[in-house]
């Protein structure tokens, strides 16, 4: 009996009927463009953008890469798989909206045992939805079959997405100023960050349901609130507060001889840290590793506060954490979280 490729464990018409599954997705998009670009098509060696219908002077290119880590294992878990996308799209355009760039279009790896349609099609659901809500596009990606790499019903996400933004309007820590404000903007749950922790908690607790939809609870995507403050230079800075937490990620987006102070006591918990936090977790490594309730910050002045509220629905209204002082430290932490 002869070799085959397929017989390796490797099917290369299930790949085909995938990638004609992606293109009839990405036309019903293309569909309500007024004039779409014929280059525009996923299945070509290569994606094509025409960058010329973003109309921004002086436009600089920003590109960022992300995955979502082992929220995937929970996902296997609970067999669900329908949302995993928005988290993949999220952690990456999240990302660009920090400098002030706009999403243009994103970019999907995903590396699997072996290709089941069902689970492909629903990871795929939620990246198409994280592009709509994010307003950027799906035009390519690649699905790779690698048995005996990954073990069965594995797989794992990568995504890559490019904004624009013009020169003038890039948001980066030397425009924070002496007395700027610290704005919290609240996160939907625990994001895409933490998941190693809490596969050990599982361990030993069992979720109920409660608990599983607050586990594989999509990420917020913050870009369209963000990229209207930044076209209305409302904001000096941002954060996106992932891996590291509230404190790793703000130090990025402060320059020298400047300094975060954050009051803790005024962070909205939601509840999922506040189980997590009782399974024997220190708050020191609760802040290092989670969000906490903070899925965003902005770096703001004063007067602009009410304004940028305006922006917001009621359930992420952004609300003051902290200021910008003059210090060397680049950060202090007041107070405690309130658990």
């Amino acid at each position: 009996m002869q070799n085959s490729y397929k017989k390796s464990g490797v099917n290369i018409s299930l790949a085909n009927k995938l990638v004609k599954h992606i293109s009839s997705l990405s036309k019903k998009n293309v569909k309500k463009k007024k004039k779409p670009f014929k280059g525009d098509a996923i299945g070509g060696f290569g994606s094509l953008y025409d960058i010329s219908k973003t109309k921004i002077k002086d436009p600089v290119i920003v590109s960022c890469t992300d995955g979502v880590g082992t929220k995937i294992e929970i996902a296997n878990m609970l067999n669900r798989f329908d949302t995993i996308g928005i988290d993949l799209v999220a952690m990456c355009v999240n990302d660009l909206i920090v400098q002030g760039a706009k999403p243009l279009f994103f970019l999907d790896y995903i590396a699997v045992d072996k290709i089941n349609l069902r689970k492909m099609k629903n990871i795929l659901k939620g990246i198409f939805k994280g592009c709509k809500i994010s307003n950027c596009e799906l035009i390519g990606g690649e699905t790779a079959e690698m048995p005996g790499v990954y073990p069965r019903n594995k797989f794992d996400l990568a995504g890559f997405s490019v904004g624009i933004v013009s020169k003038k309007k890039i948001l980066n820590k030397n425009n924070v100023k002496d007395k700027n404000l610290i704005l919290a903007i609240p996160s939907s749950g625990i994001h895409s960050n933490g998941y190693s922790l809490i596969r050990t908690i599982l361990k030993k607790n069992k979720p109920d349901k409660n608990l599983k939809r607050e586990l594989l609870k999509p990420t917020k995507i913050y870009s369209n609130e963000i990229i209207k403050l930044s076209e209305k230079k409302l904001i000096n800075a941002a954060a996106h507060i992932t891996g590291g937490g509230l404190i790793e990620n703000l130090i990025r987006s402060i320059p020298k001889n400047l300094c975060a102070n954050v009051d803790l006591s005024k962070i909205k918990i939601k509840k999922i840290f506040k189980w997590i936090k009782k399974n024997d977790v220190s708050e020191k490594e609760m802040i290092k590793t989670f969000n906490c309730g903070v899925g965003f910050c902005l770096i703001v002045p004063k007067y602009n506060v009410q304004k940028i509220k305006k922006y917001f629905t009621k359930s992420f209204m952004p609300y003051e954490i902290g200021y910008i002082s003059k210090n060397n430290k680049k950060f202090k932490l007041i107070n405690s979280l309130q658990w």
